[in-house]
């Protein structure tokens, strides 16, 4: 198997979205849309902070990687479903399924050496 030139260890990579989503979640029991927002922007920057820390060479020397982070939020609670009859059309929904969903993402790289622009 192939050594990985990456910067930071996969499973490093794993601790670090773990604990950004464990950080921004909180203790929160549900899903709340109005919060996605927040939670994702939240989420994402803290693995940004977390990836340009631990692979930023020397303080004084600016981070030499791309980044690129997309964070997702799935709400599916599904209501219970009862059918009566032998065939599809007396199939009933005795209540509505409640979905929810936020989607968002962050990149980081050093426009002075790489420019501008996206790179994905």
């Amino acid at each position: 198997m192939a050594e990985s030139c990456a910067p930071i260890p996969p499973i490093r990579i794993k601790q670090i979205c773990g604990d950004a989503c464990n950080s921004a979640l909180g203790d929160s029991p549900t899903y709340t849309h109005s919060m996605t927002e927040t939670w994702n922007t939240n989420i994402i920057n803290g693995i940004l902070r977390s990836l340009i820390s631990e692979s930023t060479p020397t303080p004084t020397s600016p981070c030499p990687y791309k980044y690129a982070v997309n964070s997702t939020i799935i709400q599916h609670a599904g209501g219970a479903r009862s059918v009566s009859g032998d065939n599809d059309d007396s199939a009933s929904v005795t209540s509505q399924a409640r979905r929810g969903m936020h989607s968002a993402c962050g990149g980081y790289w050093n426009t002075e050496k790489v420019g501008s622009g996206f790179f994905f």
